[in-house]
């Protein structure tokens, strides 16, 4: 039986760990840290639960299609529930509430601009398409040759690939909230609307088609599901537990060194940073030159804000982006010209007003995120400039005083990105998804210079977000099991 060692927590990591245990590999998995999850783990603090990375649940077809190639549903081990509303987004003016069906949507699109519901409905049918093919088809390739994207549906959309989600918005909408409202699912994508193209619209019907979503107990309940998966499975998880060094002997993987021990095994995975895996191996072993990883284009960083709130609040929703400043200016301080923003967007994201159990009685979670570019200066000043900057606006746009309703609040942002997840300039979200980081040109899920050495993550195929990671830890543990059994 071939022993795997897979390096790394996150649902990349313990999505390949959970494959290739069902198809008889010998699957021991570490962690650097002392819980499991990497960017998705979490915060319990006086009574208050924290998911303390992802926060959004979409494309829950993906999640589902997961547990299901294990006997499996997602109902096995959590429970879901269908957020209504979505969201809420807040500008200087307006309130859109995006609810959790296509008809609240266009009546609410309606009341902004008129006639735009019949746009909407195009628009999103063309993205359902999109949607179906880039999930059932696209997504699902490894990402090894330019050809698996040439298929005949990508064929007749290939003008798609060449146009952005911008250009494709502004030509059926002229309201610059309802701009704003179909720009905003590809930031999850990690590239300006601008420098996405317009394929990537099937986030959208993630978003206005499929809904948002929320697991009882959190985020956190997917990883305590796939640990238990996995474990069932036969997989052994060491934590506290990082690595020093990938060992090659004669251009193949030996061994790992754990805590200044060696380990052997007979094929690696690291669902860790790509950037940082490359570091464990010898120079002459290492595909990626410091210049390469230097050129990418990085999906944002963000500052987390986890804050403890003694009274509920009002006038919010489970999910709140405040898009009460200049969109496109943000967005430019991220990609074109990186610098803490002047006027920053955030999200705020209060799982207790859907869920009871995350927060003490008459009290409110509150998870605070600003994106910002990679790799910035981070201090302690900046995080509580930012923090009163965000505070005094959510204070103006919910109409309510809460800084005096703080029990406690902790941060999170580049430095801790680095330190916790070895993340390549404090990158939250990865690579970012553009024309030229698609696909075949993102870095690539198996080794060119080290025989059974594979990475998985979103740094490589398919890219940044969690249902992403889930796929990449099968394809990942497709291309193993099609070479060793």
């Amino acid at each position: 039986m071939k022993k795997v060692i897979v390096i790394g927590s996150g649902f990349s990591s313990l999505s390949a760990a959970c494959y290739l245990a069902k198809a008889g590999f010998d699957v021991s998995l570490y962690e650097k840290n002392s819980t499991i999850g990497g960017r998705a783990r979490q915060l319990k603090k006086q009574g208050f639960t924290f998911d303390i990375g992802p926060s959004w649940y979409w494309m829950p077809d993906i999640f589902e299609k997961f547990f299901n190639d294990f006997g499996k549903n997602t109902s096995d081990f959590y429970k879901l529930k269908k957020l209504n509303p979505a969201y809420k987004i807040f500008f200087t003016d307006d309130v859109i509430t995006i609810g959790d069906c296509m008809d609240k949507i266009c009546e609410e699109f309606e009341r902004i601009e008129n006639g735009s519901s019949k746009h909407l409905r195009t628009f999103i049918s063309k993205a359902q398409d999109n949607y179906d093919i880039a999930i059932n088809k696209i997504v699902l390739r490894p990402g090894i040759s330019p050809l698996e994207l040439v298929t005949k549906d990508t064929v007749l959309r290939v003008d798609q690939f060449f146009k952005t989600i911008s250009q494709e918005v502004r030509k059926r909408f002229k309201n610059p909230k309802l701009i704003s409202t179909l720009e905003f699912p590809v930031l999850f994508l990690g590239a300006k609307p601008s420098n996405t193209p317009s394929f990537y619209s099937f986030m959208n019907f993630a978003d206005f088609g499929l809904g948002t979503w929320h697991p009882e107990g959190g985020m956190y309940e997917i990883i305590k599901a796939m640990k238990a998966l996995a474990e069932e499975l036969g997989v052994v998880i060491h934590v506290n537990a990082a690595i020093e060094k990938i060992e090659v002997t004669n251009r193949t993987t030996s061994a790992v060194v754990v805590n200044g021990k060696n380990i052997k095994a007979d094929i690696i995975i690291s669902g860790a940073d790509y950037h940082h895996s490359e570091t464990l191996l010898d120079k002459e072993y290492r595909q990626y030159s410091e210049k390469y990883w230097n050129k990418k284009t990085y999906a944002p960083s963000s500052l987390l804000f986890y804050v403890g709130f003694d009274k509920r609040l009002k006038n919010i929703e489970h999910h709140n982006l405040f898009f009460d400043t200049n969109f496109e200016k943000h967005a430019e301080e991220i990609y074109d010209n990186p610098q803490w923003p002047s006027e920053p967007l955030f999200y705020a994201n209060f799982p207790s007003v859907t869920d009871k159990s995350m927060a003490p009685e008459e009290c409110e979670t509150g998870f605070f995120l600003v994106p910002i570019a990679p790799g910035l200066e981070d201090t302690r000043t900046l995080r509580n400039q930012y923090f009163d900057i965000i505070m005094n606006r959510f204070e103006l746009r919910t109409n309510q005083v809460v800084k005096n309703n703080i029990i406690f609040k902790e941060s999170f942002c580049i430095n801790d990105f680095i330190e916790e997840y070895n993340s390549f300039k404090g990158n939250a979200y990865g690579m970012a998804n553009t024309l030229t980081q698609t696909a075949f040109l993102r870095p690539g899920l198996k080794s060119k210079k080290v025989e059974d050495l594979y990475f998985t993550g979103q740094l490589t195929v398919p890219g940044p977000g969690v249902p992403p990671s889930l796929i990449s830890g099968k394809l990942v543990s497709e291309l193993i099991i099609k070479k060793h059994l």
